[in-house]
């Protein structure tokens, strides 16, 4: 099950001044949004005026006790660090990867009280927002596109000894100027999978059973064992075949997760007929079907072959006529934009919809 909300921390005044622990000085905006267990505000380094409503960056802030962000930092502080996303990057011959920039960090002290903060990238809309927006689905094109740009990121949290654990629309956010670019944010569930070279072992814990967004979280997780490879592309299976159909076989049964458990079980078993007859869309189902059957083969500490995986979704693409390159986003992102702010209102250079879920 998702962890339980907590308390959130006090609302901080606009102009406050933190300073993280490379001793840069960073100042507070508006409030943008909150999630279960923090605020996020505009942010700027610009700290002797107002931060303007397009800055490109955004702090999240949490109670110091809380366990969320104290895990996402850990995951940018060992995994994510700029220069070591740059360097991936260049070696594997990316346009870009889709994980939010990392600034800084720290604690501060607020009417007797502790908070710890992080500053990242500002970024655009969710794709929850974008897929509510489009009837609930997704054109199977644009699919294909968000699936092969989340390989990349897991491929690269993966080797790093991450796993995310929490893949999701509401967790995918596009960018603010650029909406083919899509990136995979909230690193409050990962985990260390494989610290120091040595994997996890498959353990069924009865204690840990169903944990995560019920929805989408892997067989293994409903088994109570620990997140994994191969449940991350499970998760993003699930998700892709939300995009495509706007539903999924057990969404009348959420509140028993083991008959969601069954449900998933059987959607595996009678691939690839259960994937066409869930989805109901003839393009992308094929190649969504393919990529689950190869998911499908790997054992719980297995190596993906993330260039396969890429592959067949790449021919999906393909076959529509289409490839990777194509801005497929933009067209349901200005859309969302227009409808958003109001007919003949000015669209901000940075969205004001920017959520990560703190």
């Amino acid at each position: 099950m998702p962890p339980r909300k907590n308390k959130l921390p006090a609302l901080l005044p606009e102009g406050f001044i933190v300073n993280d622990t490379s001793k840069k000085s960073w100042r507070l905006g508006k409030k943008l949004g909150q999630g279960g267990f923090g605020l996020i505000y505009l942010a700027s380094p610009d700290c002797d005026r107002p931060v303007p409503d397009d800055t490109a960056y955004v702090i999240k802030v949490e109670n110091y006790q809380n366990g969320p962000l104290f895990c996402e930092l850990k995951f940018y502080q060992r995994a994510a660090k700029p220069e070591d996303v740059t360097l991936w990057i260049h070696r594997h011959n990316l346009d870009y990867l889709g994980i939010p920039r990392y600034w800084g960090t720290g604690e501060l002290n607020y009417n007797s009280s502790s908070y710890r903060f992080m500053v990242v990238d500002r970024l655009g809309t969710d794709l929850q927002k974008m897929q509510n927006n489009n009837s609930g689905r997704l054109p199977a094109k644009t699919v294909m596109q968000i699936g092969i740009r989340m390989l990349d990121v897991l491929e690269y949290i993966h080797e790093h000894e991450y796993v995310h654990g929490d893949i999701k629309a509401g967790n995918i956010l596009l960018h603010s100027l650029d909406a083919s670019k899509v990136y995979l944010a909230d690193y409050g569930l990962s985990y260390r999978y494989c610290p120091n070279g040595k994997h996890k072992e498959y353990k069924e814990d009865p204690r840990k059973c169903h944990n995560g967004t019920i929805e989408f979280t892997s067989r293994d997780a409903h088994k109570g064992v620990a997140p994994s490879r191969r449940g991350d592309l499970e998760i993003l299976a699930y998700c892709m075949l939300n995009w495509l159909s706007g539903k999924l076989p057990w969404d009348h049964s959420l509140r028993d997760p083991s008959t969601v458990l069954a449900s998933k079980t059987k959607l595996w078993d009678d691939l690839p007929n259960s994937v066409i007859k869930s989805s109901g869309e003839k393009d992308g189902c094929q190649g969504l079907a393919k990529f689950m059957a190869e998911v499908s083969l790997l054992s719980y500490d297995e190596k993906p072959n993330y260039a396969d995986l890429r592959r067949i979704l790449c021919k999906a693409l393909y076959r529509m006529g289409t490839s990777l390159s194509s801005p497929l986003l933009n067209s349901l992102a200005q859309s969302f934009q227009k409808q958003s702010v109001g007919g003949g209102k000015k669209v901000q250079k940075y969205s004001p919809l920017f959520c990560i879920t703190a």
